[in-house]
């Protein structure tokens, strides 16, 4: 772990609203270079807040957001993507009517285009149905070509910080693992930090390095992946419905 010491982002006394409801209440977590650090919690615990709150597109009342030393709580999303930060949405959030090739120079041009064929080849390696699929409407893939474009349109944008917002949902189990393989690789072969929104707790918590509990709004656990994966209260309130993917 040598070399990962440095907190790349830094979430202190975060406290978001849905204008009355309080939807994240005095949030404290960082996520290290070099690390895959997961949230892990039920619908509605507050998970995509805090990932809508990072990237700007809800505010916090109180609290910062620090980025490589740089308080991003209070920009605007288009320059905190500027920061070298980049999000996979929940729910993919593709453009359906534009082809595949429109969607990656869509995510390019947070670079304006810098090292754009180089680029486009390596997400065609790492993604290679989108290669075949490039001159296809993004609205006509199946759902998992659909999360793997989202990635790729996030990737393409040479993040040193990749927020990624729960992208196993919806998937067949093949694809899930075929994703979360990218991920890990991502994360071993080049360095990339990433931060993990995941319902699929099992498969997230074995991938990450740290991970938290999120509760109503609250952190309620932290530790590392190992760690939750093996906490009482985290395998009876999340791993239960998912035995026969334990067992896998």
């Amino acid at each position: 772990m040598s070399g990962k010491n440095k907190h790349l982002l830094e979430i202190q006394g975060v406290h978001t609203y849905y204008g009355n409801v309080h939807a994240l209440k005095g949030i404290d977590l960082h996520v290290d270079q070099g690390e895959i650090v997961t949230l892990i919690g039920a619908n509605g615990a507050g998970k995509s807040t805090l990932m809508m709150t990072i990237c700007g597109i809800l505010q916090s009342r109180e609290g910062s957001i620090i980025y490589d030393g740089l308080d991003i709580g209070k920009m605007p999303t288009h320059e905190i993507m500027r920061q070298k930060i980049a999000h996979s949405p929940e729910g993919r959030r593709i453009f359906s009517r534009m082809t595949v090739l429109e969607n990656l120079q869509i995510g390019a041009a947070v670079n304006n285009f810098a090292h754009f064929g180089k680029d486009i080849e390596y997400i065609f390696d790492l993604f290679p149905v989108l290669a075949r699929r490039q001159h296809q409407r993004g609205g006509t893939l199946s759902g998992g070509e659909q999360q793997m474009l989202s990635i790729g349109r996030s990737l393409i944008s040479r993040p040193r910080l990749l927020l990624l917002d729960e992208p196993s949902l919806g998937l067949a189990p093949l694809i899930i693992r075929q994703i979360f393989s990218v991920i890990n690789d991502l994360n071993a072969n080049e360095g990339l930090t990433i931060f993990l929104v995941e319902q699929n707790v099992f498969h997230a918590l074995k991938l990450a390095n740290r991970a938290y509990v999120l509760v109503n709004g609250n952190l309620t656990l932290t530790g590392t992946g190992q760690e939750l994966l093996t906490h009482e209260d985290v395998r009876s309130a999340y791993l239960g419905v998912q035995k026969e993917e334990v067992q896998c």
